[in-house]
């Protein structure tokens, strides 16, 4: 399985690599069986708002945003869609949560990719399944637990 992403970085800030949003993506997909492919896009505040707004109804910006795509017929590679996170979201709630900045955007691609599976975190049930699943696959990554409070060291 081979996970192919369009990263497509609409801000200056400093961002991870390419190569780690691939591990951290591909992580994610690791049960997918065939290729496929996402978009990644990083953005600042004032997007974020704006997709947030016309797609959820929420005017603010938020960390991450996942579009599913669905296609009628079947692709190859298969598309899965687009994530779309906000920098500077990102970096202030790894701050406020004492989360290494990877630690946490690591976390953000893998519940991005989760959702662009067809989970969701709505109901408990499925919350309970799709952080089992985000805490499973970071702790392959060698990151903690991000739902519980961590303490980081400069």
């Amino acid at each position: 399985m081979n996970v192919i992403i369009d990263l497509q970085q609409a801000t200056d800030a400093d961002v991870p690599s390419e190569q780690q949003f691939q591990l951290w993506a591909s992580a994610a997909l690791a049960e997918v069986n065939e290729d496929c492919e996402l978009s990644i896009r990083l953005v600042d505040e004032t997007e974020s708002a704006e997709l947030n707004n016309d797609y959820r109804g929420k005017n603010s910006p938020t960390n991450v945003l996942s579009f599913p795509f669905e296609s009628p017929v079947p692709l190859e590679p298969m598309l899965l869609g687009d994530l779309v996170l906000c920098v500077p979201v990102v970096e202030r709630e790894a701050t406020e949560q004492n989360k290494a900045i990877d630690d946490h955007w690591a976390h953000l691609i893998v519940h991005g990719c989760l959702h662009l599976l067809g989970y969701d975190h709505i109901e408990d049930d499925e919350a309970e399944l799709m952080e089992s699943l985000e805490i499973s696959i970071l702790q392959k990554l060698a990151i903690n637990n991000p739902y519980i409070e961590q303490r980081v060291t400069s």
